[in-house]
């Protein structure tokens, strides 16, 4: 009896540690996250506050000037530099994983270092991509500051963050998917592209979302690359700056940071919308697909 009555002691003891633990745990995670909204939220009303009142007409006339400080030619140049930028790295990244998941043999030592490079190059601070770009692109090439410069570098800076995050919404795919669709006759490429595509659908957005808001607020690589004259080019040879460049400018300048608040309120609604809209893209081609 006494053998038995201190088993149950030692599990009741055990049990209440273990509670202690989870508590201990939960409220950690619960302190993380408060702390976390705490400081994007404080972020966002900060920037609402300084920027939403110097919100004016005259910051999106068309042409720039040093009196309207104008941001629609930044406007224009991002969306232009958005679109060029994953009109390259898109379907390099998505095929890139395609190849990796389901063509390469698992397991392979190749394999293996291309991922490991590929998580190495998505580590390297965006600086160094925009040296590059203009050691390569702006310089070698003698492009100079163009946006075709701009877009291509950052085409190669953002490629490891689709192909790392189409790959894993591929893998996330059941095999069983696969298997039944090979079961039915239908070839590897067919099934690739009829049956996993559609469902790794939601992932791949996802992937292309954060790269997008890579691009929009990247400054230092298109600074060496792209340069920062505040109009709209005539061509992708022509340089021009965006609206992160936008804001950066009127900062370091010191004149008018009330107008960097306001660019900074724009950036703010591009990143929210790009995300409400993915998320809602999604939702419809799940849907559909379903």
């Amino acid at each position: 009896m006494n053998r038995t009555g201190n088993e149950n002691n030692a599990e009741l003891r055990s049990i209440r540690r273990l509670r202690r633990q989870a508590v201990f745990i939960r409220a950690v995670v619960f302190t993380a996250i408060t702390l976390s909204v705490l400081a994007l939220g404080f972020i966002v009303v900060y920037v609402l506050i300084r920027g939403i009142p110097n919100i004016t007409p005259d910051l999106f006339a068309f042409e720039y000037t040093s009196e309207n400080c104008s941001l629609l030619p930044a406007l224009i140049n991002t969306v232009t530099m958005t679109f060029m930028s994953l009109l390259i790295a898109v379907p390099l990244g998505v095929f890139s994983a395609i190849f990796l998941v389901e063509y390469s043999k698992r397991g392979s030592r190749l394999i293996g270092l291309i991922r490991s490079m590929t998580e190495t190059l998505s580590g390297i601070p965006s600086i160094i991509y925009g040296l590059f770009g203009y050691l390569v692109f702006s310089v070698a090439l003698g492009w100079g500051f163009s946006m075709l410069a701009g877009a291509i570098t950052l085409s190669i800076m953002i490629l490891p963050v689709i192909i790392r995050t189409t790959e894993e919404a591929l893998k996330s795919i059941p095999d069983s998917y696969r298997e039944g669709s090979f079961a039915v006759g239908a070839g590897k490429v067919r099934t690739v592209f009829k049956v996993i595509l559609p469902s790794a659908v939601p992932g791949i957005l996802a992937g292309i979302v954060l790269a997008t808001g890579r691009i929009v607020g990247e400054t230092a690589a298109l600074v060496f690359t792209a340069g920062t004259v505040a109009q709209v080019p005539d061509s992708v040879m022509q340089s021009g700056r965006t609206l992160s460049i936008h804001m950066y400018a009127l900062w370091s300048e010191g004149l008018n940071t009330d107008k960097a608040y306001a660019t900074a309120v724009i950036l703010l609604v591009i990143v929210v919308g790009l995300n409400a809209l993915s998320a809602f893209i999604a939702k419809k081609m799940m849907k559909g697909h379903i």
